[in-house]
Order: C-alpha cells, then structure tokens, then sequence
C-alpha cells in the first residue's frame, strides 16, 4: 500500500497516459453525444455549460478534461472509446460482468466492455428492480412502494467501481445479483482504510487512485464529488429503512466489495426507524450492526443503552423493552429477550414435579426450557444460564441432585 502511495504522490497514474496510436475516431459518436449532455447537466446554470454546442469534439474532451491537448488518454477510451477498440488497452481488458444467482448458482450472465458511458446504463437496466411494499405504520391502510434499488444508488455503486479500480490488476468488475441484495466489487486496495471514514463530515482523501479519470467522471456527472456519493446511498437506505450497505476491505487480495440489500431483514430495525425520525445516520449504522448480530464499539453502545434503544450486554444486544411496546414488537423481543428467570425458574420445578423418581438430566431441562431462553445468546451462555437457574434453586433448597440427575425436593 505504501508503495501505491509513493507511485500516486508522483503523479503516477494509469488513467492519465496517453494511447499514442488512438485518435478520435477511435472514440464512440453516442458516447461523445452522451458525454456533451451530461457535462452541461453537471455545469448547469455555469456559463461554460452554454459554450459546449459551440465546440468541436476534439475542443469538447479537453474542455471537459477527458483528453489532454487532443491526444487520447486511457480514460477516454475506458469511457468513451468504441468497443472493438478495447485492443487499443492493451495492458488491461475492460470488462464489467453482470451475474444473476439462483440461490448459490449463476443462471445468467453478461460481460459489458467500453464505453463506459454507456454501459453503465445497460447494466443497470440488467438488474431486476422488483417493487417492495410494506406497511407504514399501524393507523395505515395503505402500503408504501419503493424500488428494491434506487437508481442513483446503482449508477453510484457501478461507477464507484470504475473510478476505484485498480487497472495495472487486469481484473474485472463484477455485479452480482441474487434475490435480495446486490454486490458490487473491484480490484485495489480501499484507500480511506474504512467506510466510516468517508461517511465522516469534511472527508478528503489522503490520495486518489485515478485523479484523471475521477475529474472526467465529476465533469460528466457520472459521479458526485469523490465520497460524497457513498454517504447519499447510506441515507437512501436510511430513507427506505432497508439496512445499511455492507462493505468488505480484502487488503491481501487488494478487493473491495459492497453488498446492497432490496429488503428489509429485520422487523425491529425497519419499525424503529418508522417510528423514530430522531436518529441520525450514525445511530442507523450503528443499529444495523446489531440487527445483523455484529459487535459495536462500547461506547457506540453504551450511547444508545443510555438513549433506551437497545438493551442488554456486550455482545448480545436487542431493542429495548420500551421500543418494542411502541412499535408493536413485544412477541419478537419476548423471544430475543427470553422469559425471566423466576418464570423459568417455576418451568424446572413443573418438570422435575412431572419427572417424579426418575429424576432429570441436565440436557432433558435444556430441551425443555431451551424456546423460552435469551434467543440473543449462544448455546454455550444459554447453557451456563441454566446452570446458574440450577444452582440457586439448590441453595433456596428446592431440588437437590444424585450425580448428574436433578430431582425435586419433597
């Protein structure tokens, strides 16, 4: 990584050099045309917009700084270049490859070259974008409809990946589409180290990986400024309550992936932020790590126990009780939250009362008590709960054991 940044601090960078034996023609007419459109969309209201009709092509791309002094770059053949000119990149082969998944395996699939311009939307329209409906809240009648993806979100992602890729690794970019998510992936290392980084207010990168080809991509609107796209598909999910993006750093393998879900996964998460217009992005991140079982930093934690929104103990968090009356949600907490112990405790006596001489094993109590305990905690802390309810009704002198049978005390 140290070595990517010493090449990138020396103006080092692949998308900027030029293909000595390309020409414009070697460039897609409808990809320019698209590429003019775009530039005055981004410039609106900008008088340099108004200039673009009045410009040739070759005065057009150094304008919008896809070209450099009429000489074509590899970033305006990766955008903008004919298809049957890729040969002209003759250290890299462009290629998007879009996949469709029945369960774990591949049912169809599609490989998109240059332009990129253009098969950016071609891609996009690949994605199966399904309606999902869900209640609002309670008083409601009627459903609320929204695309599985919006579109922003998907030309973001998709061209996230080209603006990152590491193009001296002639890998691909790859979409993969199954039922209820999306993921996207490219090759090289994540720059910011973590996504939480770009997410934080006045984020600037330390370096880009491609500066040129990220300017042409700013320039015709393929992109928003560099990381603030990723923080409006945080919020787009946010505003769908759709969980967060989930993003996986593979440093040794120099990838970077991002899975995108079409629906909600748990009810508690989506019916808290129905219910609570309060949160921030943070806290939304933050809860979605607990919905999807994952480890949150203490004081993250400590934070929203103080607030009353989760309950619990380190790592085994759950929505609070107070939550879950308010948004309808008692049955699902009663199960992740598991009876109290003296319920429990009177559900053993029943037992081992029904049990008689014959007494009970340990592992015959557990098979009995095990629906009604804590659904947050694993096998093992279940089992440790249990013995810990065994031992204190010894102590208050209401069973006793023989080895390793428990029987009730008369």
């Amino acid at each position: 990584r140290k070595i990517e940044q010493i090449k990138a601090t020396a103006n080092y960078d692949w998308t900027r050099k030029i293909i000595e034996n390309a020409t414009i023609n070697d460039l897609d007419p409808e990809a320019i045309k698209i590429a003019r459109e775009q530039y005055k969309i981004k410039h609106q209201g900008k008088e340099v917009a108004e200039e673009i009709d009045n410009l040739s092509d070759k005065d057009f791309l150094n304008k919008a700084k896809v070209t450099i002094n009429d000489k074509i770059t590899k970033t305006a053949l990766l955008l903008l270049g004919k298809n049957e000119k890729d040969y002209l990149l003759d250290d890299y082969n462009p290629k998007i490859t879009w996949k469709l998944y029945d369960e774990n395996n591949v049912i169809d699939y599609e490989h998109f070259g240059i332009p990129f311009i253009l098969n950016v939307e071609n891609v996009r329209k690949k994605i199966r974008n399904l309606r999902y409906r869900y209640m609002i809240g309670e008083n409601s009648l009627f459903p609320k409809e929204v695309d599985q993806y919006d579109n922003f979100t998907l030309r973001e992602l998709i061209n996230n990946c080209i603006v990152h890729q590491d193009y001296r690794v002639n890998g691909p970019i790859n979409i993969m589409e199954f039922k209820d998510k999306l993921f996207f992936s490219n090759q090289g290392y994540f720059i910011p180290k973590s996504v939480e980084n770009v997410l934080k207010d006045g984020f600037s990168s330390p370096y880009y990986r491609n500066p040129f080809l990220a300017n042409a991509m700013v320039n015709l609107n393929m992109i928003d400024t560099v990381g603030s796209g990723i923080r409006r598909v945080f919020n787009n999910q946010k505003a769908k309550y759709f969980p967060m993006p989930d993003y996986e750093i593979d440093a040794k393998n120099r990838k970077v992936s991002v899975r995108i879900y079409g629906n909600e996964i748990n009810k508690q998460y989506t019916n808290l932020l129905k219910t609570n217009d309060s949160l921030t992005l943070w806290d939304c991140i933050s809860l979605d790590a607990v919905q999807k079982g994952r480890t949150i930093h203490e004081d993250v934690a400590q934070n929203l126990l103080n607030r009353g929104l989760i309950e619990g103990e380190a790592p085994n968090y759950t929505i609070s009780l107070g939550i879950a009356k308010a948004t309808n949600q008692l049955q699902g907490y009663t199960k992740q939250k598991g009876l109290d112990k003296e319920k429990m405790k009177q559900m053993i006596l029943q037992y081992l009362k029904n049990a008689g001489t014959d007494g009970a094993k340990r592992d015959s109590i557990y098979e009995y008590i095990k629906d009604v305990m804590p659904q947050v905690k694993t096998h093992e802390q279940q089992l440790r709960l249990l013995g810990d309810i065994l031992s204190a009704l010894s102590v208050d002198k209401l069973i006793y054991a023989k080895g390793r049978i428990w029987f009730l005390k008369e």
